[in-house]
């Protein structure tokens, strides 16, 4: 009995009570026991009743004298008079709106199946009232049949049948669907549930839960057949329908089962594919399923074609800030182009995309927030289509306020500093995506949660943005420890990429250290027996505070001691010391637009040696110094997720050049010795790297990826210099090198085995990656890919062949973690000889760490 039913008995009940309990009854009814009451009724708060209460009198208000209730197991009396929200003393209406809230109250508890009240006596203007309830039982066991063990745990921890749960007939009807369609979801379209409660003696109140699941055998398409369709055929309308397949041979990245929205799904992409050829009244008449003796479905799928269209005269309706010239360039669709809804949708009001080339998109780029442009279909001339774009343009729209929420370490001014779309300025969608990008490229946040939120005032013409940020974990920490070459090896590396230099002194600000300012600090620490490198380098992205200009400053030393692999023994008075430092200044560029970036920084290296034989030098006592000039100018649109870019690209040109001291200083290197040749390196160095994303679906990316360089001299008697030299081969991995050198990854091949021993002075690579997110959230981003590479090492143009490749492919993972960076392997084949071999690379397998490809 539900809710209603019960309240509608207690009008009955009292309706009966209103013709008289006074007068003596001909025959003493059923309905006339369950509402009048005249046994005792024990219960502290009721004195017992010995007499037949008086006349009831109907819509009067009564006094509660008390509260009884029957049919608890587990509850306890009190508790469910607090339910009620009635108290002793109060007047109440009977019938009344309280004593129904009463009821409704109860119910919402979902702790009964069946409630219903009665009146247990009139004692004068005092009335007493008695719920007699039906508890729902509580679940306590459940067992699953029909499936392995390990599954039957997590089905019944989807369906979420935990144990107290109140069972009820609802949660018994969709515990049997969800479990049914859980498996015709996977293509077992016969699976049957069988759900059975039974009382549980043990335990009060409460039942065991069985649950038979019969899956069948898995049902697979065997065909999919097409009448009325003459404009494509079969193959094309099978390949419409993206998730409904046939079964094919040979076919295993794709099933062939039934899933009944996917199936509709794809009817509505034949439609759709239709439309997009000019058949804008194609539709499908009927669809019908059938069985074959195989336990395999047949779809039959009845299409009415319709006639094919084109487009007649395009205009313009309401347009006074753009031209029609102007928007007709936006639209790109001519009188006679074959109909596609589809593109005037997009090209009007857009496709979804942050990069959407469409009118809609143009209008709000510059101020029209309001505006509204809407294409009508205003008449058909036998196949052609009159359309009329009609545009409301509105007055232009001024941002008003601009916030930013959820940055609890991250200082405002390091994200309003990045903002595009400011207080006062027009409104611009592009700037507010554009904004996103660059919140998330700074790293500090989930690029994946930053979301606007527009507010459009239409009163006054603006707009308030907000921002809503998540911060993620921002510095990293390396810390190793190994034995290797008869030594303990170290390291401990710490890098804060939300570092605060001007909180340094303030003690409050360490938590554990200063943070906020987007400052980057790294140090780095490697000692072993024989060698001791440590590194230290800053990072202001915003030197003054006012412009986008980077400073960068790193300092490098390294001292190592003579080893002896046969003695175990560490010379001290055999040493090689090297000292670097490197200053440099970036700038954002607004030529040719806002994405390009200008860096320039100068490099110091001094290498003293001491009776220290390195195979770069041919002496082993003396110095060398290595003074460069390094200039990159390149263009990074990618985003908006630095881990994950899906869209842009990433593209620069860079020169690294030293003072050309050969042709200055009027020595003869033909015969001059190394220590003379190389107290002060000479060369240039040039390179070309570009990176393209471009989302294939929503999650699915391929990226491109082409690069090469050049290392030059200034004189030929000199030479090309020993150091700064390329390495290609393996994953690109800079190890502990001393001679300035490149790596170059190349993934299938050993590290550095496709250069000659001393490395090569050209390089070039080719590139594609396909890349899919497992998930992308701030505490781990995992990813998947497959990949073709293709590049090489020469020594000089004369041995240059950009036709001389070396191929691979393969597949890997990529893990980021904020605390670790980026970690990974790949297992790739190498599908031709390294230099001077000729058995073929074959298969190898690279582990990644710290480094994204």
């Amino acid at each position: 009995m539900n809710k209603f039913t019960s309240t509608l008995l207690f009008l009955i009940v009292i309706t009966f009570a209103n013709a008289g309990f006074s007068q003596e009854p001909a025959k003493k009814s059923k309905t006339e026991t369950l509402q009048v009451k005249s046994d005792t009724i024990v219960n502290d708060s009721i004195a017992p009743i010995k007499t037949l209460p008086t006349k009831f009198i109907k819509d009067h208000k009564y006094e509660l004298g008390g509260i009884s209730v029957k049919g608890l197991h587990k509850f306890e009396e009190q508790t469910v008079r607090v339910y009620t929200g009635l108290t002793v003393g109060q007047k109440i209406k009977l019938p009344g709106d309280k004593l129904t809230s009463a009821i409704k109250k109860l119910y919402d508890t979902k702790q009964f199946s069946d409630i219903e009240v009665y009146i247990a006596k009139i004692d004068g203007n005092t009335a007493y009232l008695e719920f007699d309830v039906d508890e729902l039982p509580q679940l306590n066991k459940v067992t699953i049949q029909g499936v392995k063990k390990n599954k039957a745990k997590d089905l019944q921890k989807d369906a979420e049948l935990k144990k107290g749960a109140m069972v009820t007939d609802n949660l018994i009807v969709t515990t049997k669907n969800y479990f049914k369609k859980k498996y015709q979801e996977k293509g077992f379209l016969k699976t049957k549930v069988l759900l059975t409660t039974k009382k549980d003696t043990a335990i009060t109140n409460s039942v065991d839960m069985l649950i038979r699941i019969d899956k069948g055998d898995k049902v697979k398409i065997k065909n999919i057949t097409f009448t009325g369709n003459k404009a494509f055929s079969k193959k094309k309308l099978r390949k419409a329908m993206k998730k409904t397949k046939q079964a094919l041979l040979g076919r295993f990245w794709k099933k062939s089962k039934f899933i009944d929205a996917d199936f509709k799904t794809d009817l509505e992409n034949i439609v759709t594919t239709y439309s997009e050829k000019g058949y804008r009244d194609a539709r499908i008449i009927d669809h019908t399923l059938s069985w074959n003796p195989d336990n395999t479905l047949n779809l039959n799928i009845k299409i009415e074609e319709g006639k094919k269209y084109v487009f007649g005269n395009i205009s313009f309706l309401g347009n006074s800030k753009y031209t029609d010239d102007q928007l007709q360039r936006i639209l790109r669709i001519e009188k006679g182009d074959t109909y596609n809804g589809k593109v005037l949708k997009d090209r009007v009001t857009g496709n979804g995309k942050p990069d959407s080339e469409d009118i809609s998109t143009l209008y709000q780029d510059n101020g029209y927030l309001f505006s509204r442009v809407i294409p009508v279909e205003t008449g058909v001339n036998k196949d052609s289509i009159n359309v009329e774009i009609r545009i409301h343009e509105d007055e232009p729209t001024k941002i008003k306020r601009v916030t930013v929420q959820g940055n609890d370490k991250t200082n405002d001014h390091v994200i309003y500093r990045e903002i595009r779309s400011n207080p006062g300025y027009l409104y611009s969608k592009s700037a507010v995506i554009r904004t996103i990008r660059e919140i998330g490229q700074l790293g500090f946040f989930d690029a994946e949660a930053i979301t606007p939120d527009i507010k459009p005032n239409y009163q006054d013409k603006t707009v308030d943005i907000g921002y809503t940020v998540a911060e993620k974990g921002s510095s990293q920490i390396e810390l190793q420890g190994g034995y290797g070459g008869g030594s303990f090896i170290g390291t401990l590396g710490l890098s804060f990429n939300n570092f605060s230099i001007r909180n340094i002194l303030k003690k409050e600000a360490y938590t554990p250290l200063p943070m906020g300012d987007g400052q980057k600090l790294s140090l780095r620490l490697q000692k072993s027996r024989y060698y001791t490198t440590s590194s230290f380098s800053f990072t202001e992205p915003w030197l003054g505070g006012k412009k986008p200009q980077s400073l960068s400053v790193s300092i490098y030393n390294s001292k190592q001691f003579r080893y002896d692999y046969t003695t175990n023994r560490v010379d001290k008075n055999q040493r090689l010391n090297i000292i670097g430092v490197t200053v440099g200044l970036g700038k954002r560029l607004q030529w040719p637009d806002n994405y390009f970036t200008l860096s320039q920084s100068i490099s110091y290296q001094l290498y003293d040696l001491k009776d220290y034989p390195i195979s770069t030098f041919s002496f082993s006592t003396g110095t060398s110094n290595n003074l460069a000039y390094s200039i990159t100018f390149g263009r990074n649109s990618s985003g908006p997720n630095p881990v994950f870019p899906k869209t842009g690209s990433d593209i620069s040109i860079s020169a690294k050049v030293t003072f050309p001291y050969s042709l200055v200083n009027k020595k003869d290197y033909t015969n001059l010795p190394d220590l003379e040749k190389y107290k002060w390196l000479e060369y240039y160095k040039t390179s070309f790297k570009a990176k393209w994303y471009t989302a294939l679906t929503k999650d699915l990316v391929v990226m491109t990826n082409t690069e090469f360089g050049i290392l030059g001299n200034y004189n030929k008697k000199l030479g090309d210099s020993p150091f700064e030299r390329y390495f290609v081969g393996g994953d690109g991995m800079a190890t502990f090198q001393l001679d300035g050198r490149e790596t170059i990854g190349l993934r299938g091949y050993e590290n550095g085995r496709l250069s000659q021993i001393d490395g090569g002075t050209i390089y070039n690579k080719f590139q594609m990656e396909l890349r899919y997110p497992i998930t992308l959230k701030p505490s781990a981003s995992i990813y998947v890919l497959g990949f073709l590479e293709a590049g090489n090492s020469y020594n000089g143009f004369k041995n240059f062949n950009p036709f001389e490749l070396k191929r691979s492919a393969g597949f890997g993972i990529r893990i980021f973690m904020p605390a670790f960076g980026m970690l990974g392997i790949d297992f790739a084949n190498g599908f031709d000889p390294l230099p001077g071999q000729t058995q073929k690379s074959g298969w190898q397998t690279h582990f990644i760490i710290g480094q994204q490809f």
